[in-house]
Formats: structure tokens, sequence, C-alpha cells
């Protein structure tokens, strides 16, 4: 078998704020998702939210069922987001192949019943993939960098200059509850998500790439009366529950990955925090 999915319980707020940098990590964040011929992932307690990597390069990765869900395949009460970070490949789903370049998007609904994913022969296929509890199917659809409902945020003035691609959200592509879309920072620029915000009716799951082997990102988290903080590297994902802001700051630009489901699939349902109101 080449999956491996861990599980990763929920954890109380005030529990959150005993923990140490070690424990911190251990709870929330995600190290080594790319593993060459391997899947690799964890099923979080959290809206039962699954984030991972997938690294085919001699061999094709079918999506294997995992004990957690106690199903025949994958996708049978479940539906799936990938995003390609690396070079450009081939995913066959149910027979048919979509080829998915570099920074674009697949939605695959629930119901279907096999995922190929091919190595690429152009370089490593980096695919980071999340998926959700569905209720119903809907049809599968690649999303491109041009099909994406784009916005414009931030100033170079306040260091947080950059572009959000919204790629599998409800304006773009049908989905359950998954949402996913790339934010990349412009150069110069460091900050994402400023002002920081918590949602208590969606969780989330940010992504970190295109950082320099040297350059690193301070992720944020906690309640924003009691904040707390990972340092990231390249390839690195964090979990962040409902009740938690999630916000980066970089030692260069970078782009990061966001994706999240729960109890709706309004974007801007946020509840915003100033940043002279945190601590």
């Amino acid at each position: 078998m080449h999956t491996n999915i861990v599980t990763r319980y929920g954890a109380h707020p005030d529990d959150v704020k005993s923990y140490d940098t070690q424990k911190l990590r251990d709870h929330f964040l995600l190290e080594n998702i790319f593993q060459d011929d391997k899947i690799t992932g964890v099923y979080s307690m959290f809206d039962r939210y699954i984030v991972g990597g997938i690294a085919p390069v001699n061999k094709a990765l079918e999506l294997e069922t995992v004990d957690q869900l106690k199903a025949d395949y994958f996708l049978e009460r479940r539906e799936l987001g990938v995003i390609n970070v690396g070079a450009p490949t081939l995913i066959t789903v149910d027979g048919t192949d979509h080829k998915l370049n570099t920074r674009e998007a697949l939605y695959v609904g629930r119901g279907v019943k096999e995922v190929i994913f091919n190595p690429s022969s152009e370089g490593q296929a980096f695919l980071y993939f999340n998926s959700a509890p569905a209720h119903t199917s809907y049809p599968t659809k690649k999303v491109g960098l041009e099909d994406a409902e784009k916005v414009e945020l931030g100033s170079m003035e306040e260091s947080n200059h950059r572009v959000i691609n919204k790629l599998i959200v409800n304006s773009v592509v049908k989905s359950c509850q998954l949402q996913m879309g790339m934010t990349q920072l412009k150069p110069g620029s460091v900050w994402n998500t400023m002002p920081a915000h918590t949602h208590d009716r969606r969780m989330e799951a940010y992504f970190y790439f295109d950082l320099a082997e040297t350059a690193a990102v301070c992720h944020y988290m906690g309640q924003p009366h009691e904040t707390r903080h990972i340092w990231m590297k390249n390839h690195e994902a964090v979990l962040s529950p409902a009740w938690s802001i999630h916000a980066g700051s970089g030692t260069s630009n970078y782009t990061f990955i966001w994706g999240m489901a729960g109890e709706n699939l309004d974007y801007g349902d946020m509840d915003k925090v100033a940043v002279t109101d945190m601590k």
C-alpha cells in the first residue's frame, strides 16, 4: 500500500494555551507531505478534513481508501480538490485523463471510484490535495488560473500586496463544502491575510510553497487574544481550527494554498480582527 493517512484529533483552545513549541507542531503542522511514490496526509477531526500530498515518481498512484473512512473507495462519501505545484502531469478519473499544468486545480466529486495520479514526463509532479465529506455528487472539473475568480488586495506600503485566485469556490465550480484557492504575494510583500480573522463556521488549512531553501514563513494561529506561532518551510501545511486566526509573514514573498470546509460556502463569511486588538 502506498498511502499513509494519519489521524489528528481536535484541540480545545484552552488546552492549546499550554502547548509548548513541539506539541503545537505535532498537533497542527504537516511536514514531509511529498514523499516519492507515496500518498501521505492527515485525517483531521476538524470537520473531518483530509490534507495531504501526492508525489508520483516511478509509478502511477491510485487514490486508495483508508481505514479512517470505512468506505469501499476513497470518494464513496467525499469530494476531492487537487492543485498541482510541480511539473505538468495527468490525473485519470474513472478512465478519463485530465492534464493538470502547474498551478491548476482539479475538482473530483463524490462517487468517483478510481483516481490515478501519473508521473510527469516533464519533471517532478507535486500534487497537493484536500478532501471533505460530501452529501451529493458534482461533476469533475479542471480549473486553470484563467478560470479563477481573482481578487487583488493589499499594498506595497503595508507589505501585503497579493492576488487571490479562487479556484474551487461556488462561483467557479459546484462543490458540497470544499473550497480551495491560491494566493500569490507580490515581490516585496510578506504578509498574508491581514487583517486576520476567524470563521466559526469553517476550519481551514494552509500550504506554503515558492519558498527558497533558506526562507521561512512564521504562521500565526490561536484565539485573537491568545496567539501562537509556528515556523514553516517550503511544502509544509498547517491546520487551522475554526476558533483560530490564520495568517503568516515570510522572510520573502511566497505563495500559499488555502482550503476549507464546514457550515457554508460563503467565502466572505469571516469575523475580522483588528491588528491592534490581537495579543
